[in-house]
């Protein structure tokens, strides 16, 4: 997730982490407790269990010496191209990166706001698939040979330590652009960044957080199609970031002293998940200026129809269900990214609408992924913007504070390390 301020509504993990705040009405938060179960992870994304009860975790990675174009950074840096992405598996207690050697792009020289491989699901039958996202110009191949690149879905066998691409999805967005939206990132490429995927029977759902929609693909790669464009919003009275001597301020800002009155931003969808009534649930992290309070999970029917079903969040990175039919909603940070590093919170809504802060700060932050596993704890990937330092916490959610169902009483979660993850479109 490259978070890139100038084309398509998808945030990038990194980048979009300087950009939100929320002005939250919660109660004081009783943290709930937690213990760290993988650490020193670069760029962490995604995170999924295997049938086996073990924990595969997707790196970005830090980049690397190749090609550079310029990167979601208010310092003016370019994001480099390399081949330090990884899949870490947790068994057993033991942390181990097996596989290596995938396409990473990142801010140079720190490694921070990297995007690579994005998300990790299994099938039924126990098959493992790889999402790896970009946001970049889908003609490019930085990589030789049948080298894994970019914006595709990948089948892997870990047992050879090899992928096969069943969906390149970049090259899908640049021939149909479904949301007729203008297709530049910052650096003058196409914009497309798939960022999250869910799998149901033998097809996966994709969604592309720079092309702000969900496409379906089957797991044989036939059929590969847009279901649903996600809808924009108008935001008024608009906050902007204020640049420090010697930033820049983003190509999306306004002048100064130009501020409009209202806005209108895309969507940059950045989770998806099957709820127990069939439909599908999705997360968004909304576009710059990233305004608080006004993301929504977005409730997809089979046939398409698409309603809002909770709002009044800040910058969405992920959602999951629970056994009970909770479902958790996780908020990149709590602050608008463009403050720099903050706070995030898990937010659980019950099926009758009730909102719980499960856990807020108290070492979470810049948090973009999350899943239940079979114990019911929540596992999350924390620090998920910067290289070296990343983790995935597993909490025990048994300390909850009951917050009020309005939308702006959610707590406010700014995406920090998101950067990757959505570029906004011009």
């Amino acid at each position: 997730m490259r978070l890139s301020f100038l084309s398509k509504s998808t945030l990038s993990l990194t980048a979009i982490s300087l950009f939100l705040s929320v002005i939250s009405q919660t109660k004081p938060v009783e943290a709930a407790s937690f213990k760290v179960v993988a650490d020193k992870l670069d760029n962490v994304r995604g995170l999924s269990f295997s049938p086996d009860g073990s924990l595969y975790i997707t790196e970005a990675g830090v980049g690397g010496d190749g090609r550079c174009i310029p990167g979601p950074s208010l310092e003016g840096l370019d994001s480099c191209a390399g081949t330090s992405g990884a899949v870490t598996r947790v068994k057993d207690g033991k942390q181990e990166r097996i596989l290596t050697g995938l396409p990473s792009i990142a801010l140079r020289p720190s490694g921070a706001t990297g995007e690579g491989p994005q998300d990790i699901q299994f099938d039924a039958a126990g098959n493992a698939y790889l999402l790896i996202g970009y946001g970049g110009n889908p003609t490019i191949n930085d990589f030789q040979g049948n080298s894994p690149s970019w914006g595709q879905l990948y089948k892997v066998d870990f047992n050879t330590s090899s992928l096969t691409s069943i969906a390149d999805l970049a090259k899908y967005e640049l021939a149909n652009n479904a949301d007729g939206e203008a297709v530049l990132d910052v650096s003058g490429e196409i914009a497309s960044n798939p960022y999250a995927f869910t799998i149901k029977g033998n097809t996966a759902y994709i969604v592309d957080a720079a092309a702000n929609n969900i496409l379906t693909v089957g797991l044989d790669g036939s059929n590969l199609q847009s279901f649903v464009v996600l809808p924009k919003q108008t935001i008024t009275n608009p906050v902007f970031p204020t640049p420090e001597p010697g930033q820049v301020s983003p190509p999306d800002a306004p002048p100064p002293g130009q501020t409009p009155n209202e806005v209108e931003i895309q969507s940059v969808p950045t989770g998806v998940v099957f709820g127990a009534d069939g439909a599908l649930y999705v997360s968004e992290y909304t576009g710059f200026p990233f305004p608080q309070g006004k993301a929504r999970i977005f409730r997809v029917a089979a046939n398409g129809e698409t309603t809002v079903y909770a709002d009044g969040f800040t910058q969405l990175g992920d959602l999951a269900f629970d056994a009970k039919g909770n479902l958790y909603a996780l908020q990149y940070g709590n602050e608008p990214q463009w403050k720099g590093i903050s706070d995030a919170s898990v937010i659980k809504i019950a099926p009758d609408g009730t909102r719980t802060t499960v856990l807020s700060g108290n070492g979470l932050e810049s948090a973009t992924a999350l899943t239940v596993g079979l114990d019911g704890a929540i596992y999350v990937s924390s620090k998920g913007d910067r290289p070296g330092v990343g983790q995935v916490l597993r909490i025990d959610n048994s300390a909850k504070v009951p917050e009020p169902s309005s939308a702006l009483s959610l707590l406010a979660f700014a995406a920090l390390g998101i950067g990757s993850l959505l570029k906004r479109k011009r």
